[in-house]
């Protein structure tokens, strides 16, 4: 082997590092099945705290389904942020449901909400704050199982967050929610059965209150959630993964408006993998663990991203090895290229059949294509 060579297989070892990641998640997660527990009998009560911008059209279903969850003692604070709709009214229709409305037209964005939300709880604080976007519907028993656990071991607790494509949906959003499936259920879980912290997804959040009270939330971050893990995991307060308590939402029926979500999601993630990973593994070097694992978890970028890229180097290194160049660099990462699709491919027997049917499959690689002009 020559200097080209080695510098070809330098290459391909760094790029092997996110699919090797993704098939050991994939693997370990798949490996058996989630047996949901019982939800606890007795739970401290809880602030349920929902940032909310022009929301009144779902707002009344979120808090419909999070009515029966309550417990005497609980307290659900709508955030009314920047709202030009009927948001804070629908929020004080119901009963029991506090509002508190913020105008401010230069901090804008989820963060700033969240921010001002823990701000008015600080009078009376509470054992445990939940948050819930405005859009989602929580699971029966979710909010009792998150709350005990984060008031069990004092760290904050992530949901299974899954997005479900609406009725008569294109067949690309049942990819896209397969995706997610991925990212917020399989991954963490896998997380979970090795013993490491997970990211946050925005949604179905437990924090214990000396967690959520310290944290850096005033921020006009795109990912606030994903930068909020980081902050945490640095801190010493990695996520814990409940894969039994559970949220869900809709994909936007509209084509447009999916696609800017998606845009502002992937090139959010993507900022937070460059401004986040050399954190976590500068804290790593301090002997923290959970700060390598989840550097590891950040820096696998979104999956069509992933495939694209390593696709592309993939058939640059078999070309390289079919005019004379070495074969290593593309047998490493065809190989973690190849873990990754088999770990995909079990996370879909075991948990993605029912919002990607064996038909759409085929359709993957040309939904990764179509979004080149995304990245």
């Amino acid at each position: 082997m020559d200097g080209l060579d080695y510098c070809a297989l330098a290459l391909a070892a760094v790029l092997a590092v996110p699919p090797l990641v993704l098939a050991v998640e994939c693997l370990v997660a798949s490996a058996r099945r989630v047996r949901p527990t019982p939800p606890p009998r007795d739970r401290v009560p809880c602030a349920v705290l929902i940032p909310a911008h022009n929301e009144e059209l779902g707002l009344g279903r979120t808090l419909d389904a999070l009515a029966p969850e309550l417990i005497p003692g609980d307290r659900v604070l709508v955030v009314a942020d920047n709202c030009t709709d009927r948001t804070a009214h629908v929020a004080r229709g119901r009963e029991h449901v506090e509002v508190v409305e913020r105008f401010d037209a230069t901090r804008r964005g989820k963060g700033y909400a969240l921010a001002f939300g823990v701000d008015a709880l600080r009078d009376q604080p509470p054992a445990v704050v939940v948050i819930l976007d405005a859009d989602c519907v929580i699971g029966p028993g979710s909010l009792a199982r998150l709350v005990a656990l984060a008031h069990e071991t004092q760290r904050p607790v992530q949901a299974a967050y899954r997005m479900n494509p609406p009725a008569g949906a294109k067949a690309e959003r049942g990819i896209a929610a397969f995706a997610f499936v991925v990212k917020n259920v399989v991954r963490p879980l896998g997380l979970k059965r090795l013993g490491q912290p997970c990211l946050l997804t925005g949604t179905g959040m437990a924090f214990p209150w000396p967690v959520i009270s310290a944290a850096k939330l005033g921020h006009g971050h795109i990912v606030e959630d994903m930068q909020l893990a980081v902050d945490l995991v640095v801190a010493g307060h990695g996520p814990r993964f409940a894969p039994d308590a559970a949220v869900s939402a809709e994909f936007p029926t509209a084509d447009a408006a999916a696609g800017s979500q998606r845009r502002r999601w992937e090139h959010g993630h993507l900022r937070v993998i460059r401004a986040g990973v050399p954190r976590l593994l500068a804290s790593a070097l301090r002997g923290r663990l959970s700060s390598l694992a989840l550097a590891l978890e950040l820096g696998v970028p979104p999956l069509s991203a992933l495939v694209l890229v390593a696709g592309a180097v993939l058939v640059a290194l078999t070309g390289y090895a079919v005019f004379g160049g070495s074969p290593w660099p593309a047998a490493v990462l065809g190989a973690a290229c190849a873990l990754a699709a088999l770990g995909l491919g079990l996370a879909w027997l075991r948990f993605g059949r029912t919002v990607l049917p064996v038909r759409t499959l085929l359709r993957v690689p040309l939904y990764a294509v179509r979004k080149v002009p995304l990245y």
